[in-house]
């Protein structure tokens, strides 16, 4: 569901609405009833009232039992009772019947209410539709006497009465009328007062929603404006206790990341110096260990190594502190991506190692920090070779984005057994090592995490994946400027650091 039409205020309006159509039709529905029953009741017993005192003062000057002419004469003289000048009267007696009006069929009469009148003795009326028009069908019995009673005998004779109702009906389809045009503005402010409702309830959350987004940024302190004391207030105070305590623990946490780099940039910068001292001892003993005896000569190549491992941890320490601190800075250089692998790979001695797909010499140049593409390459065929298996490749190409521009990939794949899925979040993380068992000759952890960063100094993504036939394959993609582009690459990646 799209999130206009799931969204709280349309939910809102809605409920209001669906609320206002049920109370105006309920409200409408026993109004229109008590009014018809009202109307039709008072114009019943009205009429009701009127054909008893005009059958009784009647039938009295009549000759009993009655000819056919007596009945005719009986039921003309009670029409003309009637107040509207629309009563029509059908007098029966033992067979013989007759109507006020000659040829009258008397067509609203049934069968089962002249029963009725026979054998209940009491005068009954009902409401009937008879080719389309309302109508009050009356009847009563005639006792002896010829006053009204059902204490008395019948004396067969019956009078029937028919009155139209056009006029009450009238009535009831005004009525009608009245209550279907009181609905639509009944329902029209139902939905103005759902619309001023939703939107008091709104506000609130809209502001939530607004301080929410901000604290997602990094606005920690963001607060809200509390009013009132009902559940939203509630939530709002809430909101601010969370984003205070959540803006302290940051901060601390934030102090403590910094206090840990400065510490390690400070034991990294205190430790060049006796290294650099302790790599002259070591470069003047692996000289002389070809003199030594074997125990010592096995000692002293050990030192030296470990030395040397430790000078490229504490140089790596230094690289990330200065990551950190935001003081990394490129030197681009106009330059020959592809001689720039060469000599890479060159370098360290892996021509022969690493299976190479380069383009041709010159066919792909860019601004670059020649340095930095150095430690990315080498950095990334390095960890293939010392956790992947061979092959080892590397292919380097250019494509065209029509946002990016011109750039260049660099893949590095080997033929191992891949990275496992749950390594593959964290490989770029520093001091990441998926086996805590992994020897010391294995790396600091620290390789991808540098190589990662300089990749973004340049204003480009690295990813790590695995290959569907087997092996990880990493890739890099570089932007590549033109020569003479101004470059902002230095000032958008010390933004983007968190």
């Amino acid at each position: 569901m799209p999130r206009a039409l799931g969204g709280l205020r349309v939910r809102l309006v809605v409920a209001f609405t669906l609320v206002a159509v049920v109370a105006t039709v309920t409200a409408g529905a026993l109004t229109f009833r008590e009014a018809r029953t009202g109307v039709l009741q008072q114009s019943q017993d009205t009429v009701i009232e009127d054909f008893r005192d005009r059958v009784n003062t009647l039938v009295a000057q009549y000759r009993f039992p009655p000819e056919e002419s007596d009945l005719r004469a009986l039921a003309a003289d009670v029409a003309r009772g009637g107040r509207s000048g629309q009563w029509r009267v059908l007098a029966a007696y033992r067979g013989k019947s007759a109507t006020s009006a000659p040829g009258d069929e008397f067509g609203e009469l049934s069968p089962a209410m002249r029963e009725s009148v026979r054998s209940r003795r009491a005068t009954v009326f009902q409401r009937v539709s008879h080719h389309g028009r309302p109508a009050l069908v009356v009847g009563m019995p005639v006792t002896f006497d010829g006053t009204y009673s059902t204490e008395r005998r019948a004396s067969g004779l019956e009078i029937y009465l028919t009155v139209p109702q056009r006029e009450e009906q009238g009535y009831v389809d005004a009525l009608v009328s009245a209550i279907e045009r009181a609905t639509v503005p009944a329902l029209v402010l139902a939905v103005l007062i759902a619309l001023l409702a939703a939107r008091g309830v709104l506000r609130p959350v809209r502001a939530l929603r607004r301080a929410t987004r901000s604290i997602a940024e990094g606005r920690l302190d963001t607060r809200l404006t509390v009013q009132g004391s009902d559940e939203l207030a509630d939530l709002s105070r809430t909101f601010n206790e969370t984003a205070a305590a959540l803006e302290g623990s940051v901060a601390e946490l934030r102090r403590m990341e910094a206090g840990a780099r400065r510490f390690a940039a400070d034991v990294s910068h205190e430790l060049r110096t006796p290294l650099a001292a302790m790599s002259a001892v070591t470069d003047v003993l692996d000289e002389d260990a070809a003199g030594l005896d074997d125990d010592t000569a096995m000692a002293v190549r050990l030192i030296s190594e470990e030395t040397t491992k430790l000078a490229a941890l504490v140089d790596d320490l230094m690289e990330m502190s200065r990551f950190d601190a935001g003081a990394a800075a490129l030197h681009l250089d106009e330059i020959d991506l592809a001689e720039s692998v060469r000599r890479t790979l060159a370098s360290r001695g892996w021509l022969d190692t690493v299976e190479t797909s380069l383009p041709e010499p010159g066919a792909l140049r860019g601004r670059v920090d020649p340095r930095r593409l150095d430690v990315i390459v080498a950095n990334l065929v390095a960890n293939a070779l010392r956790h992947g298996a061979p092959p080892v490749r590397l292919r380097l190409y250019g494509e065209d984005d029509p946002r990016a521009g011109r750039r260049a990939v660099v893949a590095v794949s080997d033929g191992g057994d891949g990275i496992p899925d749950s390594v593959l979040p964290h490989v770029f993380d520093r001091f990441y090592k998926s086996d805590s068992a992994r020897t010391r000759s294995e790396g600091s952890g620290l390789g991808l995490a540098i190589t990662a960063e300089n990749v973004r100094l340049h204003g480009g993504t690295v990813r790590a994946a695995n290959q569907p036939h087997g092996g990880a394959v990493f890739t890099v993609v570089l932007p590549l400027r033109p020569d003479g582009a101004e470059d902002r690459t230095t000032q958008s990646a010390k933004e983007d650091r968190p």
